[in-house]
């Protein structure tokens, strides 16, 4: 049987990935330690989510192990060698706050972890396609400084703006505030890059947007949709930090996303990176997905405006995906936000 390595695989991403290819007939490794309930609290513990995963997939193992430890990575790697058939990096440190508080945590996991990852896949696997999930953070604030003008719900650009459609894989990383988790996320980028372009390893990087989904152990610091669907339907409050809450996010379900791994896997390319999100089928600012919560559960959130916005956010993102859809032209979205806070909505009652 094929192999995959799926890391973070009790995450968001992580979980929905491990599905798709359970299904897909592979043995799926999965490697969590359920770091994530140590950044954020008990909130954002995905042990439900393993549970769930062994239950439904005979076909998926799960490892605790942490990608800094080389060593313990290296026996899984080694004993499956040649028979992994795609390593899908999805684990890391997600939290600009928590980035800036643990920079050496943050850089260890983002980036030390990663070139592990890579490092071993050139000595066990290295025809096997190497696909990182990684940021559109790498872009810093610097889509701050596009001509940006305020609408009564968001913040937006005109139609005739040439990012109108979205940011594109050329918009520079230079000259911007990243955060520590943007820098951290911004080497693994870097990297993985390279060991495609320079070694020769079929390697991605989907630079996403606001993933989302069902699977989601939202936090305060991390997992916006879902955790303002968490506040909203529990608290019937929500902050909004920053840019009078029009700040604009483009929103991606994790099985969307997972879709576009599965074709990249198909087709691999060498040291690729695409811009992946809503894009203009799927995208909001946080007044507007209040406003669906709002209508669809026919209640009133009180809200709480916090001037001051977090350090590297972005008051306007949406991605330009056409790359990825003219190099894969099977890929077909099909969620909006509208019906990804819904599903959000229904798994919470």
């Amino acid at each position: 049987m094929s192999i995959a390595i799926i890391t973070g695989s009790s995450g968001l991403v992580g979980s929905e990935t491990v599905n798709f290819f359970c299904d897909k007939g592979f043995d799926v490794i999965g490697l969590d330690n359920n770091l994530r309930e140590f950044f954020f609290g008990k909130n954002g513990s995905t042990n439900w989510i393993k549970a769930k995963l062994l239950k439904k997939n005979k076909n998926f193992k799960h490892l605790n192990i942490d990608i800094r430890n080389f060593d313990k990575l290296s026996k899984i790697f080694k004993k499956y060698s040649k028979r992994i058939s795609v390593i899908i990096h999805c684990a890391a440190q997600p939290s600009h706050d928590y980035g800036k508080k643990f920079p050496f945590l943050d850089f260890h996991v983002n980036a030390t972890g990663t070139l592990n990852l890579l490092e071993l896949t050139k000595k066990h696997c290295p025809n096997a396609p190497f696909i990182f999930m990684s940021t559109n953070k790498v872009y810093g604030d610097s889509p701050n400084k596009l001509n940006i003008i305020e609408k009564k719900f968001r913040w937006e650009l005109k139609t005739k703006d040439k990012n109108y459609k979205g940011i594109k894989e050329n918009f520079s990383i230079d000259n911007s505030t990243h955060s520590f988790f943007g820098v951290s996320k911004t080497y693994a980028d870097l990297i993985v890059q390279e060991y495609g372009k320079n070694v020769g390893l079929k390697t991605v990087c989907f630079r996403g947007g606001c993933i989302t989904g069902p699977n989601h152990s939202g936090a305060k610091l991390h997992g916006f949709l879902s955790y303002l669907v968490k506040a909203s339907i529990f608290k019937k409050e929500y902050n909004l930090i920053g840019y009078k809450g029009k700040q604009v996010r483009d929103n991606l379900h994790s099985n969307d996303l997972v879709n576009c791994f599965w074709e990249f896997y198909k087709k691999p390319k060498y040291g690729e990176v695409y811009n992946i999100g809503g894009g203009r089928f799927s995208n909001c600012s946080i007044i507007e997905a209040l406003n669906i919560v709002e209508k669809s559960c026919n209640f009133k959130i009180k809200k709480k405006y916090i001037k001051m916005p977090r350090v590297g956010d972005h008051i306007w993102y949406i991605s330009d995906t056409s790359k990825f859809k003219k190099h894969y032209p099977k890929w077909i979205q099909k969620y909006n936000t509208k019906k990804i806070i819904e599903e959000l909505i229904e798994y919470q009652e």
